[in-house]
């Protein structure tokens, strides 16, 4: 839970007395803060900060933990497997863990074709590691079916930016232009918990007398800094953002001058938004009109404003256009493409942006290459040495590979790296049954997490700490990654395996297992793609504090903002996208009249099977809860502490019960961090938006009452 002492803590943490040791980055968000990592005469690891030009010598609580996972108790250090379907895992040799993965691969391929074969990766992956496990997909396996947990972050604001934009980086332009923004919207995004020392940024915008306002069902932490605070209906962000844009045409504080010289499709948009006119909108979102018109006057005075955007409308079966919507108020207002100004999306994971760069979405190639693009294919084959016609083309995206496992004519076998699907998927219990009855299930994994304890061959992998290799942040700024230790005997590292296995399965392909090499060749494939990494060096990103792609030779300084001379569609201007408000897969009714919406907390990250572990973060928030507004509380005699069961067409969950007037009355919050009975995706619905194919985690119809004495978490009939 956030607290002001906490947040301070980690917002002007002072520079630590750095003692020898390897500068490197946080395990954790996109923001990837620098930082020391030292070890004492006794072999103890601890972190300091250093001064970085992402965080500036803060780090968030869970930074300053980090070092406490590297020996935990807990670690594997052997492969696993097990003799039989749900018999128990236990230890085994690299070459028989191997061998039984390569006589799977070979078994389910041949009774079922090449794509009855998955691969899942994650967002936490190094660009090396991401770029192999695309490149062994698609030639050691042959299979399309490739997709990574950066479908359930980014996909909405990606699929958004691609098309209004012509390229998708989370923000086209650096942190340090935060501060020069006269106003900033937030929508959807509560970066006071999920990345503390971003904060410094926006209180440096507030000192020079900048505006914030955030739109958001609760009060968070960010929210309550702001001068605004938009407490919107769930899963009304585009009808809020069409509001905005409305009031703003009729108090004439558009930029025609910026609509005319760079953007196309106004006219059509300016139509769609004209019955969006603040008091309709008040009654669509509980907005009051008047904040409407409030915000539209403080977005279109402001000389510059930028519009971030977080997981709140993307995580929607509309999220896609709920970020069109928030795009087309930033070029309607002329802030876009100048300094100081701009529409972005705040990235969660620690490379989220990198990850899907490189050739673990199902429709990439390394670059940004498009799968389906003949030339994209020529140019990526050309550097693997293979035939372009053998690429696969592009398979089933996240959801749809997750429903098809152990399906008659879907995924059969499947292997899974850095992820932790169970807790951070849609629909879990459905999803735990279908990984249970695959053919094989392999997972390469830290620990034993509720994902890989299902698995039936288990792979361990070293930690951040371990391992060399490259990130890319929310600013497309690509940092290295250094090792500080080796990892324990018996571990061995991604690269490694996909390259042994490559060798086991007759791919004659080359498979480098070193991660400068694997970014010696990630340069070259992405060489004339829009994510243009040829010109990084590694020495200049160590001199440089990293580098923003595009760079496209080693005498080019990288590309800080993007879009500061023309867009990236090929006539260099941006596109409007009428978007119409469209109600969400599940809303509320009688036998379910509330909201829910998950998110995070300050102590935990994703799903948690780090911070878990990491006692004085699981000491600082041990357990999950729910929050509801006191009105919701009072007729159903509900108490703060007190159990509780919340419950959706998909499943129960029993928890406490946190009482609070800073979230709607209609509205449930429920944290995603922890798994098994307190799983908060055992109550999401695995609906996708049409076009991102992310799923609406952010929104389902609930109810809640006193939880009975034996209640317990249940599947729905």
């Amino acid at each position: 839970m956030a607290d002001s002492a906490a947040l301070d803590r980690v917002i002007t943490a002072p520079l630590s007395s750095v003692t020898a040791g390897t500068a490197t980055h946080c395990p954790y968000c996109a923001l990837q803060c620098g930082m020391m990592l030292n070890q004492d005469r006794d072999g103890a690891w601890s972190v300091s900060a250093r001064d970085f030009p992402t965080n500036k010598g803060g780090l968030c609580r869970k930074g300053w933990t980090s070092a406490a996972l590297l020996d935990h108790p807990e670690r594997l250090t052997t492969p696993l497997v097990r003799d039989s379907k749900g018999g128990p895992l236990r230890p085994a040799s690299w070459d028989e863990a191997l061998d039984r993965i390569v006589a799977g691969i070979q078994r389910i391929q041949s009774a079922h074709g090449a794509n009855a074969m998955a691969v899942f990766g994650g967002g936490g992956l190094t660009n090396e590691k991401a770029y192999l496990l695309g490149k062994f997909a698609r030639l050691a396996l042959r299979t399309g079916n490739i997709d990574y947990n950066g479908r359930f972050c980014m996909a909405s604001a990606a699929a958004a930016g691609l098309r209004a934009f012509g390229v998708d980086r989370g923000l086209p332009f650096p942190l340090e232009d935060i501060p020069g923004a006269e106003t900033i919207l937030i929508a959807g995004s509560n970066p006071a918990e999920t990345m503390p020392p971003i904060m410094q940024y926006f209180e440096a915008q507030r000192a020079r007398g900048g505006k914030l306002i955030v739109s958001d069902p609760r009060r968070t932490a960010t929210a309550k800094l702001a001068d605004l605070h938009l407490a919107l209906t769930p899963g009304t962000d585009a009808a809020l953002a069409n509001g905005i844009l409305n009031a703003a045409i009729h108090a004439k504080l558009i930029d025609p001058i910026f609509i005319d010289e760079r953007t196309t499709g106004w006219p059509a948009t300016r139509r769609s938004v004209a019955s969006y006119w603040p008091d309709r909108v008040e009654r669509l979102t509980g907005v009051p009109a008047r904040d409407i018109e409030r915000a539209a006057h403080m977005l279109g005075e402001a000389a510059t404003a930028m519009i971030l955007s977080g997981r709140g409308p993307e995580q929607q079966s509309q999220g896609t256009n709920n970020a069109l919507a928030f795009i087309n108020l930033a070029l309607a207002l002329g802030q876009a493409g100048r300094k100081h100004c701009g529409w972005g999306c705040m990235t969660g994971q620690g490379n989220g942006q990198g990850g899907r760069e490189h050739g673990q979405k199902n429709d990439q190639l390394p670059g940004y290459r498009k799968l389906d693009d003949p030339g994209h294919r020529a140019a990526v084959a050309r550097v693997w040495g293979v035939d372009p016609d053998t690429l696969p083309m592009p398979g089933m995206p996240a959801v749809a590979m997750l429903r098809s496992l152990g399906q008659p004519g879907g995924v059969q076998g499947l292997l899974v790296a850095a992820s932790n699907l169970v807790v951070s998927a849609p629909d879990a219990a459905s999803l735990s049954a279908r990984l249970s009855g695959l053919d094989m299930f392999v997972a390469l994994d830290l620990f034993l997490t509720e994902t890989s304890s299902l698995a039936d061959i288990v792979l361990p992998v070293p930690q951040w700490a371990e391992e060399g290799g490259t990130m890319t942040n929310l600013e497309g700024r690509v940092i290295q990654r250094v090792q500080a230790r080796t990892p324990p005997p018996g571990v061995w590292s991604e690269p490694r395996i996909l390259s042994e296995l490559a060798s086991r399965l007759g791919c004659t392909a080359a498979f480098p297992s070193e991660p400068a090499e694997v970014f010696t060749e990630l340069r070259r494939a992405s060489a004339g793609g829009v994510a243009d990494y040829a010109g990084m060096a590694p020495d200049r990103l160590a001199a440089r504090d990293g580098l923003f792609w595009p760079c496209p030779d080693e005498s080019h300084p990288g590309t800080p903002r993007l879009f500061l001379d023309r867009f990236g569609h090929p006539d260099g201007r941006a596109r409007f996208h009428p978007v119409e408000r469209r109600l969400s897969a599940e809303e509320p009714d009688d036998a379910y009249p509330l909201y829910l919406t998950t998110g995070r907390v300050l102590t935990h990250y994703q799903s948690g099977a780090q911070t878990r572990r990491v006692a004085e973060l699981q000491d600082a928030e041990p357990a999950a809860f729910v929050e509801l507004h006191p009105d919701a509380a009072r007729p159903l005699g509900i108490r703060p502490g007190m159990l509780v069961q919340v419950s959706t067409r998909r499943g129960s969950v029993t928890l406490a019960a946190r009482v609070t007037a800073d979230i709607r009355r209609d509205t449930l919050f429920v944290p995603f961090h922890w798994g098994d009975a307190s799983n908060a995706n055992l109550l999401t619905i695995d609906a996708v938006d049409p076009i991102s194919r992310m799923p609406e985690l952010k929104i389902c119809a609930a109810r809640i009452a006193v939880a009975p004495a034996e209640a317990a978490p249940v599947a729905a009939s």
